[in-house]
């Protein structure tokens, strides 16, 4: 499953990116950002419109907005929720 794919307010885990699919310069920047493989995020906010652009997710105590073209180029699997 892609980030873009993934249901509103699921926490998941970055198991792949394809930096390729991206401009070098925005990928270096996700990067910085910790937006890597192995992070945990959180998909926060999906836009209303047509495109679904942009996408908030939640990062560590961060909160970054995204193009729809870079969450299609990470692949996640949702992280386990806890029992209450």
């Amino acid at each position: 499953m892609t980030l873009d794919e993934l249901p509103l307010r699921t926490s998941a885990r970055i198991v792949s990116a394809d930096w390729d699919a991206l401009v070098p310069e925005e990928a270096q920047r996700l990067r910085a950002l910790g937006i890597e493989e192995g992070a945990e995020v959180r998909l926060a906010y999906r836009g209303v419109f047509m495109a679904r652009d942009p996408i908030a997710i939640e990062i560590g105590r961060m909160t970054v907005a995204l193009r729809r073209v870079h969450a299609r180029a990470m692949q996640v699997e949702p992280l386990a929720v806890a029992a209450a």
